[in-house]
């Protein structure tokens, strides 16, 4: 097989990362339209994160977000988001670049992305974790997706982390 000079996976990951980016602007912008709202997991020990070391210790690898009701101050730029959450009644202000994010979605319209996590944001235990396109760490107060989208049954780890496949999420 020819070799791919022209790095086609890197090209399509950078375009949906760009999808994401839009999404994250227009939020910004204009709020959160209609019944919208995102799941957004990303590698917690990745260059360029920045969260309180009380999160860190809570999500050592990796870190789901909620965005839809209470988030405060989203800021989009070219290569990362930066919003305030609150996490057990305590504000916390989180920067995430587009880079260490491995999955998005919007359960709202069964919408989801998922990436693989790039050279530059991934550590090396971090990059063997399997991929998932659901959220399997989530904030305290934060409401589960599990009652709005029930197609498949998911698989089970052997640590009961819940594995669940991007088709789940796809509209038939």
């Amino acid at each position: 097989m020819a070799t791919d000079h022209i790095r086609y996976d890197v090209l399509a990951r950078d375009a949906l990362r760009g999808v994401l980016r839009r999404v994250l602007a227009d939020a910004a912008e204009h709020g959160l339209p209609g019944e919208h709202h995102f799941f957004i997991t990303f590698l917690s020990t990745a260059d360029g994160v920045k969260l309180s070391p009380r999160l860190l210790a809570q999500y050592p690898e990796e870190m789901t977000i909620i965005l839809q009701h209470q988030f405060w101050d989203l800021v989009v730029t070219e290569d990362r988001f930066e919003v305030g959450l609150s996490f057990g009644g305590i504000p916390e202000r989180l920067v995430v670049p587009f880079a260490a994010i491995k999955s998005f979605l919007d359960p709202s319209v069964q919408f989801g992305l998922q990436f693989e996590p790039s050279e530059t944001a991934a550590e090396a235990p971090a990059a063997k974790l399997p991929a998932v396109s659901a959220p399997s760490a989530l904030p305290a107060a934060a409401p589960e997706p599990a009652e709005e989208i029930k197609d498949d049954e998911p698989a089970k780890t052997s640590e009961g982390a819940e594995v669940v496949r991007l088709d789940r999420f796809r509209k038939k």
